[in-house]
């Protein structure tokens, strides 16, 4: 078995400059029709109660982890 060729570019090296891969980001976005939704977290109300079923609570105890509720 032989060893593939090196390319003389590092996995690391990119070419683009970061302005050109802005640029390129930018179109991406552009063509998805995202270029006015800034990406922005939101937080995600919690829908009721979290149930433990026992076989879970019985293994928490026995590693001693703090489970809600308990």
């Amino acid at each position: 078995m032989t060893s593939p060729k090196p390319s003389g570019r590092l996995a690391y090296d990119d070419s683009s400059t970061p302005a050109e891969m802005g640029t390129d980001a930018r179109a991406v976005l552009t063509s998805l029709g995202w270029e006015h939704q800034p990406y922005r977290p939101r937080e995600v109300p919690k829908r009721g109660e979290i149930e433990i079923p026992e076989a879970a609570a019985r293994l928490a105890r026995a590693i001693n982890l703090q489970l809600d509720g308990e």
